[in-house]
This record gives structure tokens, sequence and C-alpha cells, in this order.
């Protein structure tokens, strides 16, 4: 079981690897469709039904009520539809990464016969899991946001490939420490929320490239912002599943605190990772009163967001790598 959750890692990497080239290849489009669409409208020939082009100062006849209003979208230069067929198998791709993914952390807990996070490798194989599965319950509910798909598979595979070249263990038994039921109960909601911070900080990110495109900045990575959907709708959805992890983090937190008395007789202690975990909650905390108040700048609550994922991912790494404590059980040097 354990070699097999090995190769369906691998799978899961290249599965994530292939949507990630599939909506590169939409984003890519997506630019040659907007830029035919930006044609002057001088430059455009009109053409009468069955004769010869008419010039814009020719008298044409009233558009009868029935007809749109709307100009016709220009069809793509690679063929018709290509870009969104192409974001359509990258959805795909990305379900079947998910699949892979699942598989090989669920094969890791059958090969531990536990719960499959009880060290920084299998914490992060599950963290990613949930982002997994959360950006497709969203592309379920917001199909337009496809295009975002490039910077979570993006994530999704810096991520795992980190945790299978640097922090990959043996599987061994729980540490004496985490013998216990709040092992599901802590570490699960913090899994689950971290999962959906993690899709959360993509919107975020990009809402910050969308928002200068629209400020008229020309300089990378400004310039990436012509393809991105609107600054409102990424707003909106990191909102949305910041709103929705917040609690569930908080809830985490609070279990924890609880597990650290009955094992180490004391609710909090200031260890690192206890002391970093505070620091993420306040962070994310200070961003959704911010998000609250209409005189903050969207562009300051964006990056407070985006502040909240890094403390996320000090305490993650940084703590295990840098610091020792009674939290020191993470299986890297």
């Amino acid at each position: 079981m354990s070699t097999l959750s090995d190769n369906l890692l691998v799978f899961a990497i290249l599965g994530y690897l292939v949507a990630m080239i599939l909506h590169a290849s939409e984003y890519s489009l997506a630019g040659k469709r907007r830029a035919a669409a930006a044609v002057p409208a001088e430059e455009r020939v009109l053409v009468g039904a069955g004769g010869p082009p008419v010039s814009a100062e020719s008298p044409v006849a009233p558009a009868s009520p029935s007809a749109s209003a709307e100009p016709a979208e220009p069809a793509d230069p690679a063929g018709p539809d290509l870009g969104t067929r192409l974001g359509g198998w990258a959805v795909y791709a990305t379900g079947l990464a998910v699949l892979l993914h699942l598989g090989a952390a669920a094969t890791r807990g059958l090969a531990a016969g536990r719960m499959p996070w009880g060290n920084m490798y299998e914490f992060v194989l599950a963290v990613t899991l949930v982002g997994g599965v959360a950006w497709l319950a969203v592309m379920v509910r917001l199909p337009k946001l496809r295009l975002l798909g490039l910077p979570l598979t993006v994530v999704q595979i810096l991520l795992l490939g980190f945790a299978g070249l640097v922090l990959y263990t043996q599987i061994s038994p729980l540490v004496p420490a985490l013998q216990s039921y709040w092992f599901v109960i802590h570490v699960t909601s913090v899994v689950t929320a971290s999962g959906l911070l993690l899709v959360g900080f993509v919107p975020a990110a990009m809402f910050l490239v969308r928002d200068g495109y629209d400020k008229g900045r020309v300089r990378f990575p400004y310039t990436l912002g012509a393809r991105l959907p609107r600054a409102e709708a990424l707003e909106r959805l990191t909102f949305g599943l910041h709103a929705f992890a917040f609690p569930l983090f908080t809830f985490g937190v609070a279990a924890g605190a609880v597990w650290a008395e009955a094992a180490w007789g004391r609710y909090w202690g200031w260890d690192p990772k206890e002391t970093w975990a505070f620091i993420s909650w306040v962070v994310y905390a200070g961003y959704l009163h911010a998000r609250s108040t209409p005189s903050v700048n969207r562009r300051v609550v964006m990056w407070i967001a985006v502040l909240g994922f890094l403390t996320m991912l000090m305490n993650l790494f940084g703590v295990n790598f840098f610091f020792t404590g009674l939290h020191s059980y993470a299986g890297v040097e």
C-alpha cells in the first residue's frame, strides 16, 4: 500500500501538470480573442446581405426590434471554441488528478493503519487534497472563474512536489503525543481550514494583479490581469472561502488548546507552532474585519489575505525547519 500511495502521488502530480498546461493554453487563446475584440469598429467592414461591402458612411437599414444590440464575439483564431474545449479538458484533468490524489492519501492511511496526517509530508498531502476538492466545488458553482485553475494547479504542483522531494518520510507509528482521539478532531479541522485558505489565497493574489491592470499598470505581473476574471468576482470568491474557513480554523486552534491541556497540563504555552497559529488567526480575523469596513481599500484587504496565507506557510514549514518545541514531530530534520 505504501508503494502504491507513492506511485499514485506521482501520477497525481502529472495530472495537475496536464491540467496546468491545458489551463495555460486556454489562457493564451483567451488573450487572442480579446485582442481580436479590441479591433476598432471603423476598421471592420460592413457587408450587406448578399451584396458588396458597405462603407461606414453608407446608410444602413435599421435593425429589427428582435435583433441583438450586443456585438458578436469574434471567432477564436485557433479554431471555433478551442479555448473553451481546452478549459473543459483542464477541469476534467484536474478532477482526475484529485481522484489520484485521494487514492494516494487513502492508501497511505491504509498502510499506516491511521488517519494519513501524522507528519508534515502527510499533512501537506491532506491539505492539498482538500484544496483540490474545494476548487472542483468552486468550478461547479462558478464555472466563469475557470481560468483561476492555472495558478491553483501551479500551487498544487509546487506543494506536492516539495512534499514528495523534501518532506517524504517512511510510514511509522504515531508519536505518543498524537495518540489521542483529539488527533482526528484537531488535525481534521485544521487540515480542512488550511485547504480552503489555500484556495482562497489564489483569487486574493489574482485580485491584486487584475486590480493593478484595471488601474493602468503596464509592467509585469499586472499585464497578466487582462485575461483574469473581473476584480469584483475575485474579491467575492476570496471572501466566501475565508468566511467559511475561518470558523473551522478557530475551532481547530481551540481544540488544539484543549488537547494540549490533556497532554501537557496547560492550554497554551506559546510553543512556536502555537504562536504562529495565533498569528495566523489574528491576521485572518483582521482580514474579515477589514473586509467588513467600507473605508478600507480593497487592495489593502486582499494584501491582508495574502499575508495570512504566508503566515500559514511559515507555521507549516518554517516552524518545523527552524524551531524546536513540543510540536516537533513533523518527521523532518
